[in-house]
C-alpha cells in the first residue's frame, strides 16, 4: 500500500480519520498540542474507541518548567498547555462562546477514555497519530498537533499542511516506538493536569478576581513606582487631627493625592472649582507637613489675610484651634519688601526665608508671568520667591491653589509649575516620563491653542482642542494637578454626606425710579437734557 497524501485542501485528514476510526480501536498519538476543538470534530468516532494514549512530544504540564514571567505575551513552550482551550488558529471557534459545553464534554471523555503523559527531561519523539485496529494499523505523520488546523477543518494557514497516511508495516513500527517510550519510565503522567486545564473553561468563577486582575493589569506600572517614601506616613497620626475629620471624602482624597505628588515632584496645583473648599484641603496638607516638623509659609493676597490668619490663631471662631497650626502668613507683595514688618507681624529684614519646607501659594495665578516682567536692575515677586524661598536653605515643596491657573496662555501654567522644579526642567521631565522636555510640551501646547483659537465657532470646541493636544501635555496635568468640578464630585462621591451644592439664581433686573414724587424728572429726561446742551470750549491760558 503506497502512502496517501493529504494537503488539507482537496483532501483533508479529518475525512480519512472518520472513515478509519471504528468502535473498539485504540489510538496512540504523539504531538505537541491537544485541543478540545479538535476533539469536538472527531467526538463521535473517539467516543467509540477503547483508549487514547497521548504523549506530549516536549515538556508540558511538568513540574520542572520555569516560573511564569511577569510580562508574558507569547512563550512557545507554554502555548502547548494553553492550546488545550484552542490554539491561535482557533480564535474564531473560541469567539463562538461554546467553550463551556465543549470543555465539559471533552473533560468527561478524557476521564473515561484517555491518558496523557509528557517528557520530564530532554526526551523527544516525532509527532504522529496511530489507529490500532484488530487487523491492519493506520498511521499519519507528520502530526505535530491535534488541532483543527491539522485535521484540515481550518484552512487559514497560508501554506498547505501536508500529512501522509502510512501503510500497516510502517504504522506498526511507529507504534512499537511509541510503546517503548510509553513504558520506559521517562514519561510523567499529566492526565489530571490536562483535565484541570480543560475544566477551568467551565468552572464558575466569582467576578471579583477578574475585576482585581483587570485593575492590576491597568495599574501595575503605577504600583511598581509606589513606595513608602512617597505615601503619607500614617504613623504621624494626621488622620486624627481636627482638620482631617472636618473634610469631606473628596477633600480627603485630594489631600492624600497632593501629599503624594509633593513627595514625588516637589510641587502640585490644586485647581478645584470655586466652592469646593481648597483652603480646608490645603490646611490638611499643612497639618501633615507640620507633623513632620516642616516650617510652612502661606503666601496670599491681602484680601484673603483674615481667611488664613483665623486658622492658625487662638480665636473663638477658629474651628480647628486644637490642631495648633503654626504656619506663617505673608502677602504676595511682601516678597518685594526688604525692610519693616509685615501686617501679620513678621520682621521682613530678619526673616529666614530658606527655612520653609512647604510653601502654599493662594491665588497662584498671580505668579503666572514668571520672570517676564522683571527689569535688569530689579527682580519681580516670582523671581524673588524662587531665589529667596525655594532655592535657598532646605528643600522646598510648593502647593499652589487656584481655580483658574491658566489665564489666556499655557505658559501661565508652565510658569507656576516651574516653581516646583526650581526652574530646572531636566530632572522633572524624566520623573514625568515625557517624550519631550517640559518646555517643549508647553510650547507645543501653546502652538496648538493658537491654531485652535483661529477655527470657526462651530469647530472651536473643547473636544477639538483635547484631540489636537499632545499626550505629554495631559500626562503633565495628570501627574502634578488636582482639579475637580462640581459635576465630578456629584458623579463619583456620595452626595448624601456632602449635601446639595448651592444653586446660582438668575439675576433679577430692576429699574427703580429716581424719585417717588409725582411728575419728578427721570433718568431718561436727564440724559436728554444733558445731550441737548452745547458747551463752549474753554482755553485756559496762563497769564
Amino acid at each position: 500500500m503506497q502512502p496517501d497524501f493529504f494537503d488539507n485542501r482537496a483532501k483533508i485528514v479529518k475525512d480519512d480519520l472518520v472513515a478509519n476510526i471504528a468502535a473498539g480501536d485504540r489510538v496512540a498519538m504523539a504531538a505537541s498540542v491537544f485541543s478540545m476543538y479538535a476533539y469536538q470534530e472527531l467526538a463521535t468516532q473517539l467516543e467509540g474507541i477503547d483508549e487514547l494514549r497521548f504523549v506530549f512530544t516536549s515538556q508540558a504540564f511538568t513540574k520542572q518548567r520555569p516560573a511564569r514571567e511577569k510580562r508574558e505575551f507569547y512563550i512557545p513552550r507554554l502555548s502547548r498547555e494553553q492550546g488545550l482551550c484552542g490554539t491561535d488558529f482557533e480564535i474564531k471557534l473560541r469567539n463562538e462562546l461554546t467553550q463551556k459545553a465543549v470543555a465539559t464534554e471533552c473533560a468527561d471523555w478524557i476521564r473515561r477514555k484517555a491518558r496523557f503523559r509528557s517528557f520530564e527531561g530532554e526526551g523527544r519523539m516525532s509527532g504522529f497519530l496511530d489507529v490500532e485496529k484488530t487487523e491492519d494499523n493506520v498511521a499519519y505523520m507528520p502530526f505535530d498537533g491535534f488541532t483543527t488546523r491539522k485535521l484540515g477543518c481550518d484552512n487559514s494557514a497560508e501554506t498547505p499542511d501536508v500529512t501522509m497516511r502510512l501503510d500497516a508495516s510502517q504504522s506498526r513500527a511507529l507504534l512499537k516506538q511509541f510503546n517503548a517510550a510509553w513504558d520506559s519510565g521517562e514519561l510523567h503522567d499529566v492526565t489530571d493536569a490536562v483535565i484541570d486545564g480543560i475544566t477551568a473553561m467551565y468552572q464558575e468563577n466569582a467576578p471579583e478576581p477578574i475585576y482585581y486582575m483587570a485593575l492590576y493589569r491597568i495599574f501595575s506600572e503605577f504600583l511598581d513606582d509606589v513606595s513608602e517614601d512617597v505615601l503619607p506616613n500614617e504613623g504621624l497620626g494626621f488622620r486624627e487631627s481636627l482638620i482631617w475629620n472636618k473634610l469631606y471624602d473628596f477633600q480627603k482624597d485630594a489631600a492624600l493625592a497632593i501629599i503624594n505628588k509633593l513627595e514625588i515632584y516637589n510641587g502640585c496645583i490644586l485647581a478645584d472649582s470655586v466652592g469646593l473648599g481648597k483652603t480646608f484641603t490645603a490646611l490638611a496638607v499643612i497639618k501633615y507637613y507640620e507633623s513632620r516638623n516642616k516650617d510652612v509659609l502661606v503666601l496670599c493676597p491681602k484680601k484673603l489675610r483674615d481667611n488664613w490668619i483665623t486658622y492658625n490663631s487662638n480665636v473663638v471662631n477658629n474651628p480647628i484651634a486644637g490642631d495648633r497650626l503654626q504656619y506663617d502668613v505673608l502677602y504676595h507683595t511682601d516678597l518685594s519688601r526688604t525692610r519693616g514688618t509685615s501686617e501679620t507681624g513678621l520682621p521682613l529684614d530678619r526673616l529666614n526665608w530658606g527655612a520653609y519646607g512647604l510653601v502654599v501659594i493662594d491665588e497662584s495665578r498671580n505668579f503666572r508671568n514668571g520672570g517676564d516682567s522683571a527689569s535688569e536692575d530689579r527682580m519681580n515677586r516670582y523671581q524673588l520667591l524662587m531665589e529667596k524661598v525655594i532655592k535657598q536653605g532646605v528643600k522646598t515643596k510648593v502647593l499652589m491653589l487656584s481655580a483658574t491657573p491658566v489665564n489666556n496662555r499655557f505658559r501661565d501654567l508652565r510658569n507656576q509649575l516651574a516653581l516646583a522644579y526650581w526652574g530646572d526642567p531636566t530632572g522633572w521631565s524624566e520623573k514625568l516620563r515625557l517624550e519631550n522636555d517640559i518646555e517643549t510640551v508647553f510650547r507645543n501646547a501653546q502652538t496648538v491653542y493658537a491654531r485652535w483659537s483661529k477655527l470657526s465657532a462651530e469647530q472651536r470646541t473643547t473636544h477639538a482642542l483635547t484631540d489636537m493636544l499632545d499626550y505629554d501635555f495631559f500626562e503633565v496635568l495628570d501627574q502634578v494637578t488636582v482639579a475637580r468640578s462640581r459635576k465630578h464630585i456629584q458623579r463619583y462621591y456620595d452626595m448624601s454626606a456632602i449635601g446639595p451644592f448651592p444653586k446660582r439664581l438668575p439675576p433679577i433686573s430692576k429699574r427703580p425710579k429716581l424719585s417717588t414724587l409725582e411728575n419728578a424728572i427721570n433718568y431718561r429726561e436727564i440724559y436728554e437734557e444733558l445731550d441737548s446742551l452745547v458747551t463752549a470750549a474753554v482755553n485756559a491760558q496762563s497769564p
